[in-house]
Order: C-alpha cells, then sequence, then structure tokens
C-alpha cells in the first residue's frame, strides 16, 4: 500500500495552535512483558480526540497473535489467552491500519517510553519512523503535582484518574486504558491552561504541552 509521507513528523505548522485545536489520538498497547528481547504486543488500542472532544465512533481496537504464547502472570493481568489470540492478525499485518489511524493526529500515551519501544522497530522498513514528539500523560500529571505515592515511580493512570476523580474504564484492556488516558489528557491539558493563563496572556499552544511533557519526563 502507498504510506501517508505527512506521518513521519508533526507540522511545524501547528506547533503555535491552541491545543484544542489540534487532532490526537491516545495509544495503549498490552503485552506479554516489558522485556523487549522477549515480550510481545498482544492488543492495541486507540482513542481519538477532536476539538477537545473524545471521539468515540472512531475508536480502534485490534488484538494481535503472537509468535509465542502469553505467560501465566500476562494472562492474569490482561485476560487475554492463548486461545484468544490465535485467530487474531500478526503485528505486521496491523501496523498499515495503526499508521492511517495515527497519520494527521498528535499522539499521546501513559508511559510513553512503553509504546515507543515496542513500536518504534515495528515502523522500520515502511518508510515511517515513529513520532518523534509524543505527549506523555504521566509527565504532564507531574507537572499538575500529582506524583506516585512511591517515589522515583510514574504515576499510574488508574491513580491519575481516581486522583481527578475522573472514571478508569477497563484496566489492563487496551481499549479502556486508551480511553482512560484521552480522559486524563483532556483535564490535565485544561488545568495546565488555566495555570498557564495566569502567567500570560496568550492560551496554551501544542508547543507548550509539548515542552511541558518534556519538562517533567521521568
Amino acid at each position: 500500500m502507498k504510506w501517508p509521507k505527512r506521518f513521519a513528523q508533526i507540522s511545524p505548522n501547528i506547533l503555535d495552535l491552541p491545543w484544542k485545536e489540534i487532532d490526537y489520538c491516545s495509544i495503549d498497547l498490552e503485552t506479554t512483558g516489558l522485556n523487549l528481547k522477549r515480550d510481545e504486543i498482544i492488543s492495541i488500542g486507540l482513542t481519538q480526540i477532536h476539538q477537545g472532544r473524545i471521539s468515540s465512533k472512531s475508536n480502534f481496537y485490534q488484538v494481535i497473535k503472537p509468535t509465542g504464547h502469553p505467560s501465566i502472570s500476562s494472562v492474569l493481568i490482561h485476560g487475554l489467552r492463548s486461545v484468544d489470540l490465535e485467530s487474531a492478525r500478526p503485528l505486521q499485518e496491523v501496523i498499515p491500519n495503526l499508521v492511517l489511524e495515527l497519520t494527521g493526529r498528535t499522539l499521546i500515551a501513559h508511559a510513553a517510553w512503553v509504546e515507543r519501544a515496542f513500536l518504534a522497530e515495528k515502523f522500520k522498513g515502511t518508510g515511517f519512523t515513529y513520532p518523534n514528539q509524543v505527549l506523555d500523560t504521566a509527565s504532564l500529571a507531574r507537572a499538575c503535582g500529582i506524583k506516585a505515592l512511591e517515589s522515583g515511580k510514574e504515576p499510574s493512570l488508574e491513580f491519575i484518574a481516581r486522583h481527578l476523580g475522573l472514571p478508569v474504564y477497563s484496566p489492563h484492556h487496551a481499549l479502556g486504558d486508551a480511553l482512560t488516558t484521552a480522559v486524563v489528557f483532556l483535564a490535565l491539558a485544561s488545568d495546565l491552561e488555566r495555570k498557564h493563563r495566569t502567567n500570560r496572556e496568550a492560551g496554551l499552544t501544542l508547543q507548550d504541552l509539548f515542552d511541558i511533557s518534556r519538562h517533567h519526563a521521568s
């Protein structure tokens, strides 16, 4: 298939736009573990945000067939057994769909290093690179003064949502976590904009969010 070239990086033309005018896509991966040499992606969930509102009609969810069997610990966390995955498509067959879903949208993830670590390599050979700028809700939460109970650890997605009084959608399910990430992002960005306006007249831009996310990265 012909790959859309604009996916490779975010257009500089949109960086100075108000953050609510940007189209976003929150992503979550469920994996068999966090060992990059051994573990694999077993499901992907995406939720889109348009003009500051979640567009649930555009949700994307795909179970992925791994090359091996998920461990018992993985099954206990995600509930995805070998029998649930055997009829799914392998990741390389899903990548084209994933690229099309992400094209033209700014990516959001919680503890974004996980998605980058597992996906960046998979885009090689397609002519595209994983976006070099991703908004991390863990970083934005730290910017809002929300910290994990244990020092040195990322604030979990569920912890942040409950701290903000927001619903938690199907934890450890890729689409549920992608939806929770989207809801958390909107709340955090709105809070950051209120604080931002006390410092200067202009509203919060996409570039501002990138700067904040990068500054508060762990």
